[in-house]
């Protein structure tokens, strides 16, 4: 018989060094006990991301697939997903019960988003350490993604930003859409991200 439900894609973008794989270790690290979970990561010209997943023992190595983009991330994610799309068929052909894949962005800027096509939901991840008015710029990926996390919220004030006016500028460009303030290494608001994860990738019923 053949397989017809097909796994939830959930793309993960951000610029380089804002908290991606971290976030993909910490959502590993809350659901592959529960869950049957898989990740995808894009670089370049490495599998670094996919090798710092694998050194997390978080998961299984052969639920992580490493893809080299050769050139530009964005396009990976966003015009040609052919190699992406091969590696989603890959897991799923791996294992029959796959219930959602995280994929990873190489580091991209404000103007990266995920093919829909490739990804069902777009998470996107900056950190206050990029500035305070990285908001304010917008683009599609701070307006549009289904989840804007604003990471490494404890460096605020040892970088002169001013997380009130951050909350204040997040609110203006998404409006209804929903964001989050983290510091996902130190375990700053998790419980709130998973609680949008259950409800909104998910689809589990929380109060």
């Amino acid at each position: 018989m053949m397989k017809t439900k097909k796994a939830i894609r959930v793309g993960i973008g951000g610029p380089v060094g804002s908290g991606k794989s971290t976030l993909c270790i910490e959502l590993c690290r809350q659901y592959a006990k529960s869950r049957s979970v898989a990740v995808i990561t894009n670089d370049i010209y490495t599998q670094e991301d996919a090798k710092m997943l694998m050194r997390a023992g978080v998961l299984e190595e052969d639920r992580i697939i490493g893809v080299e983009t050769g050139g530009c991330p964005h396009t990976a994610i966003r015009d040609d997903v052919s190699m992406n799309m091969e590696a989603v068929e890959e897991l799923e052909s791996r294992f029959d019960d796959l219930e959602f894949i995280l994929i990873e962005s190489g580091g991209d800027n404000l103007t990266a988003t995920f093919s829909p096509e490739l990804a069902d939901v777009f998470i996107y991840v900056i950190d206050v350490t990029e500035g305070g008015d990285i908001p304010r710029k917008g683009g599609p990926a701070i307006v549009g993604a289904d989840l804007l996390i604003v990471n490494k919220v404890t460096l605020a004030p040892y970088v002169d930003v001013d997380v009130d006016k951050m909350k204040s500028d997040c609110t203006e460009k998404r409006g209804e859409r929903p964001f989050l303030f983290t510091d996902v290494k130190k375990q700053i608001e998790i419980d709130n991200l998973v609680k949008w994860f259950d409800k909104n990738v998910l689809f589990t019923d929380v109060e």
